[in-house]
């Protein structure tokens, strides 16, 4: 819940006016006040990210035999709906400078498959991606750009909201993410049309008329009007929590910055970033594994950096275009505990537990 409580009046206001389902004021009024916080032209309140990736690469034409560039540090999110369109991912390795897609690697595949269809950047634990570089790629190319900002609502790059550079963007109100609605996501363009198609698409694509009838495949991917009540409160917040995201980050470089062998994710002239979550890379003595053993003995949790996509069961057969950054990321790195919720003396416990493996 937000620090001041604007959720229940919302979802009072659901509940008294009988809208409990996938229509009603906050769910409209969630789409308008989202894309106005972000400088979007039209979004699309949905169930899940996922499901918010998954209605963008419909919305561009991706199907069958279609290739699609992917970073390979990201979660399975990400990549999973790329195989629900029955098309065919090719991971791209990351960079040191924003542990996102690198687009050296990103040309090297572009050279290797001119044929792509769409490139998918993810902006990974509130990091922007290269944007710059990577636009220029893609318009070279002329393919479709889509932005997984699921972990980087509140993230600027060069002054602009990530996840409205591209084509389509798509964010995420799972229950760890920056402002949360337990779970939801929304999908974003400048493209009206295509905006009000995945809302069709979103409700079973149920035509209009007097009876049920479908010409098209739908889902069942449209917010509930309770939901998004949640989200309108959460919205009014969004910039308290980056601020306290944003604290938590400097209290573990300030404390943690000078041990050996520790190095803070990367922050970068361009980036203005929701610092989602704080995370550190490991080059000495003391590995992740000891710290996240050390944390979990005193009930804190922390986790491992993603495990790069091309490195999973599920998806190694596939293609992967790069070095060794992303696996050296993974084998290196821990999330630590970023909740906003923390206060100073909770920040102090988990970077007295960390120092003490120094000792």
């Amino acid at each position: 819940m937000s620090d001041e409580g604007y959720e229940m009046e919302y979802i009072k206001e659901a509940f008294d006016t009988n809208w409990i389902a996938p229509l009603g004021k906050n769910i409209n009024e969630f789409e308008n006040e989202f894309a106005k916080k972000i400088g979007s032209k039209a979004a699309a309140a949905l169930t899940t990210g996922t499901g918010a990736i998954h209605l963008a690469l419909k919305a561009a034409g991706i199907g069958e035999g279609d290739i699609v560039f992917c970073p390979t540090l990201t979660f399975s999110a990400t990549a999973n709906p790329i195989i629900y369109q029955h098309a065919i991912p090719v991971f791209i390795d990351s960079d040191y400078k924003s542990w996102n897609m690198c687009p050296n690697a990103l040309e090297e595949a572009f050279e290797k498959y001119p044929e792509v269809k769409a490139v998918m950047v993810v902006h990974l634990y509130g990091l922007s991606a290269d944007m710059d570089k990577i636009v220029e790629l893609c318009k070279k190319y002329n393919v479709i750009l889509i932005e997984d900002a699921a972990e980087s609502l509140g993230t600027y790059y060069k002054g602009k909201p990530v996840g409205t550079f591209g084509d389509y963007g798509i964010f995420s109100f799972n229950g760890n993410k920056i402002i949360t609605t337990s779970g939801g996501g929304m999908l974003v363009s400048d493209n009206e049309e295509r905006i009000a198609k995945a809302r069709f698409w979103a409700t079973q694509s149920r035509d209009q008329a007097r009876h049920y009838q479908h010409s098209e495949l739908g889902f069942n991917y449209r917010m509930s009007n309770v939901v998004a009540g949640i989200g309108r409160g959460q919205l009014k917040v969004l910039d308290q929590r980056v601020e306290k995201k944003k604290y938590i980050f400097e209290f573990y470089k300030r404390e943690l910055g000078n041990l050996d062998g520790i190095q803070m994710m990367p922050t970068n002239e361009w980036d203005n970033s929701n610092y989602w979550l704080s995370a550190i890379t490991l080059n000495g003595n003391v590995r992740p594994i000891d710290i996240m053993d050390a944390l979990e003995k005193e009930n804190i949790e922390s986790r491992h950096v993603w495990k790069p996509m091309h490195l999973q069961p599920y998806f190694e057969k596939f293609d992967f275009v790069g070095t060794d950054v992303s696996e050296k990321l993974f084998d290196n790195g821990v999330c630590l505990p970023s909740d906003t919720k923390m206060n100073d003396g909770d920040l102090e416990r988990v970077v007295e537990i960390i120092k003490g493996l120094w000792r």
